[in-house]
């Protein structure tokens, strides 16, 4: 079976993969988790703003917001990126040097932001409106009551949402790679890659999938027991309790006579 050998040592060379492995771990794996995690805090920052702008009363903050969204939203990410990467690379040549590493965290955190922001938006006009009511009621203003009350229901409610658009950043941070990033700065698809093409092997890029999928199945999980968890409540509904033990507490006992023998 000359067809399952091919396959075997084209996907499954063990020894390509091991070869590789120091440097998936050591620079794609920690450049992966650094790039992914960057642009999701600022993503994070971004689209609270974008979401706080969307549903604010004036048309002069909803109409750039709803823009900002349709624009990130709709393009490509590969397009993002290199518009990003390539269009503003002088300038940052002259702040953060030769490597278009920071310009590739921005290009993914607009996209991020634009996803999160409507994350947000949901999560907060899901809130009750008469809670925002309550709080005016109050004496609260619109600003302090949206603060400390509707927009901390609404990010409880999204956070299954937001998990899963980390996980959406894990792997659209494989699209850095097009902006020919450094050898220290290379993420997990870019180290397989290299590895493949030295190897004439598809093993590398491989052993970087299964990378991949040990970051991003794990939190998939994770998101299905919050949205459960979100869902049921934390406290579990008691057992209904037995009729015998009913009749039991309706039964009189017999009073204990003081000083009678036992």
């Amino acid at each position: 079976m000359d067809w399952l050998d091919n396959l075997i040592k084209t996907f499954l060379d063990f020894e390509a993969m091991w070869l590789v492995l120091p440097q998936l771990l050591g620079v794609g794996l920690v450049n992966t988790l650094v790039i992914s995690l960057a642009a999701t805090a600022i993503g994070v920052v971004l689209g609270m703003v974008v979401a706080i702008m969307g549903i604010s009363p004036s048309k002069w903050l909803r109409v750039p917001a709803r823009v900002y969204t349709d624009i990130f939203r709709g393009l490509p990410a590969i397009l993002t990126i290199l518009l990003i990467g390539q269009g503003f690379a002088r300038i940052s040549q002259q702040i953060f040097g030769p490597s278009p590493y920071p310009l590739g965290i921005l290009a993914l955190s607009l996209i991020a932001s634009a996803y999160i922001g409507e994350i947000f938006r949901a999560g907060i006009q899901s809130v009750d409106r008469g809670q925002l009511e309550a709080c005016r009621a109050l004496g609260m203003s619109y600003g302090r009551a949206m603060r400390l009350v509707v927009v901390p229901q609404g990010i409880r409610r999204v956070l299954p949402a937001l998990v899963n658009q980390f996980i959406a950043i894990v792997k659209d941070s494989s699209l850095v790679y097009f902006l020919g990033l450094l050898v220290t700065e290379r993420e997990l698809f870019r180290v397989g890659q290299d590895a493949a093409v030295l190897t004439g092997n598809l093993s590398p890029l491989v052993l970087a999938g299964v990378f991949y999928l040990v970051i991003t199945v794990p939190l998939t999980h994770l998101v299905n027991y919050f949205d459960e968890r979100f869902r049921t409540g934390r406290r579990k509904p008691a057992p209904p309790k037995s009729g015998l033990d009913e009749l039991e507490e309706l039964t009189p006992t017999p009073a204990l006579t003081y000083g009678s023998n036992t």
